[in-house]
C-alpha cells in the first residue's frame, strides 16, 4: 500500500509539472482545465494521507482517473497526434456545439481555435465540414485547401474538395484534383467514380471510358464500372461495345434492371426484336420495376403486327407511369393502339413503382430512347434486313479473327 501511494505521488507530480511547464510555454488558460482536475485528484489522496482515512475502491479509482489517468491520457494524444490539448478542447467543444444543432457556437470554437494555432489541420478540416453542412461550398472548398496546404497526405481530404469544387461548379478543378488523387493512389475508387462522373456529364466521353477502364484494373467485378462504361459508350453511339459492358453488369448483378434494359434498347435499334424482347423481359423479372420495359415491349409487338399484346404491355407501362400515356400518344408507332390505350384518371399522380435513377443513367437511357424513335416507323421486312446485315457482319468478324 505505501509503495502504490509512493508510486501515485510521483507520477501525480511528475505528471503535473508537465502540464504546468505547457501552460507557461503556450501561454494558454485551457490547461488550467487539466491542472484543476489533477489538482482535486492530489488533494483527495493529501486529505487521505494525512487524516490517515482508507477510502473505499471507489474513490481510489476516482484519485486515479484524475490525477494520473485523464492528463496522462491528454499528453500521450499530444504527442503522438502532434496536436495541443487547446486544440483538442475547442474541436471537443465544436463537436458537442454541432451535435445539439448550434452550428454559430461550433464555428466560434473552431474560430478561437484556428486563431490561435492558424496552422491546425484538424481545426481548418473541421470548419470545412461545417460550412460544408451549411452549403457554403466556395468557403468550405477554401478551408479544404488550407488544410491540404498543412497535411497534403490526407487523400480523403482532397477527395472531399473536389466533390465541393465540382458541387460548386468549378469541373476542371475537381478534374485536376481527383487526377492527381489517381496518381497517387489509382485503386481509389470513390475518386474514380466521381471523375469519371464529371467528365461524364461534362461530355468528355473518351477521357471518361480512360478513366474507368483503368479502374477495371483494380476492381475487375465492379458492377458499376462496368455499367458507367455501357453508359459512355451509348453517348458516343458506339453501341456493340456498350452492349458488351452492359451484359458484363447484367451478369455481374442479374437482379438489376438498369443494364438489361439498355440491352433491350440497344438490341432494338439493331433491328433484333427476339433478343430486345427477350431482355426486356428479364428486366422486368429484377428487384424494381420500370415502366419503360413495358413501353418498350408494347413497341416491339406493335412492330411485329401483335395489337393486343401492345396495348396490354402499354396499359401496364402507364399504370406504373401515367406520363407515358401522353408520350404514347405522341409516338406514330403506337397509332393503331392509341384508342385502345387507358387514359389515367390523374395524369399528375406519382408512378405506382418507379427506381429513382440517376442524372447521368437517365441521360443514357433517354438517348438510347431518342435512338429507339428513329427505327419506331420501320416495318417487319426493314427490321428484318437490318438483323441480317448484324448477322452477316457478326459472321465476317469471327472469319477475321479466325484468320
Amino acid at each position: 500500500m505505501l509503495i502504490e501511494k509512493i508510486i501515485f505521488n510521483i507520477l501525480a507530480f511528475a505528471i503535473f509539472i508537465i502540464v504546468f511547464g505547457k501552460f507557461i510555454k503556450k501561454n494558454d488558460t485551457s490547461y488550467v482545465y487539466v491542472l484543476g482536475l489533477e489538482f482535486i485528484g492530489i488533494v483527495i489522496n493529501f486529505i487521505e494521507l494525512f487524516f490517515n482515512i482508507h477510502l473505499n475502491l471507489f474513490f481510489r479509482i476516482i484519485i486515479y482517473i484524475l490525477s494520473i489517468i485523464i492528463p496522462g491520457i491528454i499528453l500521450l494524444i499530444e504527442y503522438k497526434k502532434k496536436i495541443d490539448f487547446p486544440e483538442i478542447l475547442n474541436l471537443l467543444l465544436a463537436k458537442i456545439a454541432l451535435s445539439s444543432g448550434n452550428t454559430e457556437q461550433a464555428k466560434d470554437y473552431l474560430f478561437k481555435l484556428i486563431n490561435k494555432y492558424p496552422n491546425s489541420y484538424i481545426g481548418h478540416k473541421t470548419l470545412a465540414e461545417v460550412y460544408e453542412k451549411e452549403e457554403k461550398y466556395s468557403i468550405a472548398v477554401d478551408e479544404y485547401i488550407r488544410a491540404s496546404e498543412i497535411n497534403n497526405k490526407d487523400i480523403k481530404l482532397n477527395y472531399n474538395m473536389a466533390r465541393l469544387l465540382n458541387k460548386d461548379e468549378r469541373p476542371e478543378e475537381a478534374i485536376t484534383v481527383l487526377q492527381d488523387i489517381l496518381k497517387k493512389k489509382p485503386e481509389y475508387y470513390e475518386a474514380t467514380n466521381l471523375l469519371g462522373e464529371i467528365l461524364y456529364t461534362n461530355e468528355r466521353y473518351k477521357e471518361a471510358i480512360n478513366v474507368y477502364m483503368n479502374a477495371l484494373r483494380y476492381n475487375p467485378g465492379n458492377y458499376d464500372l462496368y455499367y458507367n462504361l455501357g453508359m459512355v459508350y451509348t453517348m458516343v453511339n458506339d453501341f456493340q461495345r456498350a452492349k458488351e459492358f452492359y451484359q458484363k453488369a447484367a451478369e455481374i448483378n442479374s437482379l438489376l434492371y438498369n443494364a438489361k434494359l439498355s440491352i433491350g434498347q440497344i438490341a432494338l435499334i439493331a433491328g433484333d426484336l427476339d433478343e430486345a424482347e427477350k431482355y426486356f423481359k428479364e428486366s422486368i423479372k429484377g428487384e424494381d420495376v420500370e415502366a419503360g420495359s413495358y413501353y418498350y415491349l408494347s413497341q416491339v409487338a406493335i412492330l411485329r403486327g401483335e395489337k393486343e399484346k401492345a396495348t396490354n404491355y402499354m396499359n401496364i407501362a402507364v399504370e406504373l407511369d401515367p406520363k407515358i400515356y401522353d408520350k404514347a400518344q405522341r409516338e406514330t408507332v403506337f397509332m393503331p393502339i392509341k384508342n385502345e390505350i387507358r387514359k389515367p384518371e390523374n395524369k399528375q399522380k406519382e408512378e405506382k413503382k418507379r427506381t429513382k435513377l440517376l442524372l447521368k443513367e437517365r441521360k443514357a437511357l433517354n438517348h438510347l430512347s431518342k435512338t429507339c424513335s428513329l427505327i419506331s416507323n420501320l416495318n417487319n421486312d426493314d427490321l428484318t434486313m437490318m438483323k441480317n446485315l448484324k448477322e452477316k457482319e457478326i459472321e465476317k468478324e469471327e472469319k477475321q479473327r479466325e484468320n
